[in-house]
């Protein structure tokens, strides 16, 4: 197989998190679950409706391009993009063409053409028994963000990253969900290859709604062209879907171009100026975004750049940790944020994957998470206690300390523990002359027999101690 330059470009569509739809009052429901509820003239297309754009999609779009490095586009104007389909209920699409709402950027060292503001389609929906197809136009009108970025995307891993990233970004910013599985985000790929720097002929692959799609269609594009061109044929610029289940791209049709789709400006909708939407407000609302809580979180709390990434990727974990580290820190100001970060990334998760319960409901508050580690840091409990202890904090929300009073749960006290010790080695002469032979196992088994008569009321390296200074 001969080597080629791979260049992919990606169209990211994201449906914005606003209360109503981008030209009427009709709702933006996703969670609606009966078909055409949420529709009115204006979204269905009735003669004589008049669009009204929503402000804030607008400036949710500007909001993203400037946390993206991008720039508002002084004067902005919507087009109309025609085309037939049954989702569209105009036989047209309000779309962006000539004056996008943002200009440049970068993400992950890739850069953006523009980022511009249109309506969702409705959804097609086969009815496999009747054999017909079904139309649900809430969606229709939706406000649907898109995203074209440059063609420096050269591998499906770097594609899939970028997509990743971008969630975050917007949900970090509350424009949108994002959630590829509810149909939120969504990408097409312009993919080609070339034997040389120059672009190859592209195809573009369509509505790829997993970043599994995303990474598996470029990869079978790849191999598909590649054995087109060892061939010495040549490939054609269209337009291909996914076919998930066979794992395959499928010819639709040939690429259209701008022309084909007759875009003029929308006659409805007069150009407005960017700047009367109160540019600085909007940028002055951005949070700290991803990239920024990695850095904080590293240099701030002493974590590896894995576990800032961790935290960084999930707002609700990152919020949660942040909080119980404040509290933590006011009782042991020097103590180890590793002990709150492993309880909560490990221990805490792994109850919650378990129940399938959320942050938001989640029992545990972060200050009671933070007093177990504080108990755990001034030796007060084991950490077998401690799981313990956070499995019954789980299930009913109390404080770790009365736990350890109501359960009599605590670590014993040198005295006590000295003497189990060494009734232990009176009870155990077999074990004991064995570990003198050299045999380090026995060590192990005497170990045990003590923690089970203190009912795990020590630290095993607190026993090893004892019974090695007992036992010289």
């Amino acid at each position: 197989m001969s080597d080629y330059k791979t260049t992919i470009g990606l169209e990211v569509h994201a449906e914005l998190k606003t209360r109503t739809k981008m030209f009427c009052d009709s709702l933006n429901d996703p969670d609606e679950k009966h078909p055409n509820v949420n529709v009115c003239p204006v979204c269905m297309g009735h003669p004589g409706t008049l669009p009204v754009p929503n402000r804030k999609a607008i400036e949710y779009v500007i909001k993203v391009g400037f946390a993206l490095g991008g720039t508002p586009n002084a004067k902005s104007r919507f087009d109309r993009k025609n085309y037939f389909y049954p989702d569209l209920p105009k036989a047209y699409q309000i779309s962006q063409s000539g004056q996008p709402l943002v200009l440049g950027g970068t993400l992950k060292g890739v850069k953006i053409n523009h980022i511009h503001l249109e309506e969702d389609a409705g959804k097609l929906m086969h009815d496999d028994a009747g054999g017909g197809t079904l139309v649900d136009y809430n969606r229709a009108s939706v406000p649907l963000m898109e995203l074209v970025t440059e063609p420096d995307i050269h591998t499906a891993e770097d594609a899939v990253a970028f997509m990743k990233e971008l969630q975050l970004v917007l949900r970090y910013l509350g424009v949108s969900d994002a959630d590829l599985e509810r149909g939120q985000m969504r990408a097409d790929a312009n993919i080609s290859i070339s034997p040389d720097d120059r672009l190859g002929t592209r195809a573009e692959v369509k509505n790829l709604n997993s970043f599994n799609s995303v990474f598996q269609a470029i990869n079978y594009e790849i191999k598909r062209q590649t054995e087109i061109l060892d061939k010495g044929e040549k490939v054609h610029q269209e337009t291909r879907g996914w076919d998930d289940a066979k794992q395959k791209s499928v010819s639709q049709r040939s690429k259209e171009e701008a022309q084909d789709y007759r875009y003029f400006p929308e006659p409805d909708i007069p150009p407005f100026e960017t700047a009367s939407l109160g540019l600085e407000e909007i940028k002055d609302s951005i949070p700290e975004l991803p990239a920024e809580k990695r850095v904080r979180f590293v240099k701030e709390y002493g974590l590896d750049e894995k576990a800032a990434d961790a935290l960084a990727g999930d707002i609700a974990l990152a919020n949660y940790f942040e909080e119980a580290v404040s509290e933590f820190r006011e009782e042991i100001p020097g103590g180890n944020i590793a002990t709150v970060y492993n309880y909560l990334t490990s221990d805490l998760r792994g109850l919650m994957n378990q129940a399938a319960v959320a942050f938001a409901d989640v029992k545990v508050s972060p200050e009671h998470l933070a007093s177990l580690a504080v108990l755990i840091e001034q030796e007060k409990i084991t950490s077998r206690q401690a799981k313990d202890m956070l499995a019954k904090m789980f299930e009913t929300g109390a404080d770790p300390e009365e736990i350890m009073k109501s359960d009599n749960i605590g670590i014993g006290d040198a005295d006590e523990v000295k003497a189990v010790v060494l009734a232990v080695i009176a009870e155990n002469e077999a074990a004991v002359a064995d570990y003198k032979k050299g045999k380090v196992a026995s060590l192990q088994f005497l170990i045990g027999k003590a923690m089970g008569r203190l009912k795990g009321r020590a630290r095993p390296d607190m026993l090893k101690d004892i019974f090695e200074r007992n036992l010289a």
